[in-house]
């Protein structure tokens, strides 16, 4: 049997310091920090879902969406068993610094099971004992500061 994959679209938001924007996910049984971004929506484009999801979780709303970088499958249900799992599309957006506020609100988020919203410099990514998603989520963020985006967009793993 084919595995139920949502789409989804995510972006790895890096300010001009080289920090990088995380959400935390509390799932009960863990708790992840992972990029922003969620599922496409019907016949909706992956930058416009990026677009609303940004939106929905930073409240960015002025922004460029840079090259896909990253690719990533996993799967593990979702949505009450709706989806076995999930298809990930990673884009680069760079951004000034600013400070995050969501256009949902945090009960909303919530629902969605995102707990919390922050930056992340480099030395806290690589120093941090928390679990990310993807797993190795500092390195492919300084493979992204030293050497800029890859060529191709390169499968990430769990």
């Amino acid at each position: 049997m084919t595995p139920r994959l949502r789409q989804a679209t995510r972006a790895v938001v890096l300010d001009t310091e080289g920090a990088a924007l995380l959400v935390r996910f509390d799932f009960g049984d863990r708790v992840v920090w992972a990029t922003p971004g969620g599922g496409v929506e019907g016949a909706e484009s992956d930058e416009h879902a990026l677009r609303r999801e940004l939106a929905e979780e930073a409240g960015l709303v002025e922004l460029d969406v840079g090259p896909l970088v990253w690719t990533r499958t996993h799967h593990v249900p979702l949505g009450g068993g709706r989806w076995d799992g999930q298809r990930e599309r990673y884009y680069l957006v760079r951004t000034e610094p600013f400070e995050p506020e969501p256009r949902l609100t945090w009960p909303e988020l919530r629902a969605e099971g995102m707990t919390a919203l922050r930056w992340w410099t480099l030395d806290e990514l690589e120093a941090a004992s928390e679990l990310f998603a993807p797993r190795r989520l500092p390195q492919l963020v300084r493979e992204l500061i030293e050497r800029g985006p890859p060529a191709e967009p390169i499968d990430v793993g769990v």
